[in-house]
């Protein structure tokens, strides 16, 4: 949210307490739908089979730079074979994931990709109506006087 990333009111934090509380009250319902829809087991696989697709697209990305930019500069080379077992091993582990629990891993991929849409509602659409701007603008004050929040310091 400081990095514009979310909404203006989830970076801001309590007067008196110093607490992200508007982070806070959207994250604790969340987690506790998460609890009781399933196990922990459920969550966990959830966690860990997100983890290992995001670490693979990560180690794919430096593939993809590798090649691309060759000529960038780098504190560090590691060796081409040590990147690819690691994505062949994070995309087996994915794979193995969806074949114990497809139902888990179906939901979780689910809940990964709604982040797609607010990416492009949130970041790339810079250039909102002014109507949009109003209403979130009037959103992020009420919200303020509501949970008495205030921008936090850098």
């Amino acid at each position: 949210s400081r990095e514009k990333q979310l909404p203006e009111i989830l970076s801001m934090i309590h007067i008196r307490r110093h607490t992200p509380l508007p982070a806070v009250l959207i994250l604790y319902p969340l987690t506790m739908v998460q609890l009781f829809v399933g196990n922990i087991y459920s969550l966990l696989n959830f966690i860990g089979f997100l983890r290992m697709l995001y670490l693979a697209f990560v180690v794919l990305g430096l593939l993809y730079l590798r090649y691309t930019k060759p000529d960038l500069p780098r504190p560090f080379k590691v060796p081409l074979f040590i990147p690819v077992v690691f994505v062949a091993t994070c995309f087996f582990m994915v794979f193995l994931s969806f074949y114990s629990d497809p139902t888990g891993s179906g939901i979780g991929l689910g809940i990964a990709l709604t982040g797609i849409p607010a990416y492009y509602i949130f970041i790339c659409f810079n250039n909102r109506p002014k109507w949009i701007q109003k209403t979130l603008g009037s959103f992020n004050r009420t919200m303020q006087i509501i949970m008495e929040v205030v921008p936090a310091e850098q």
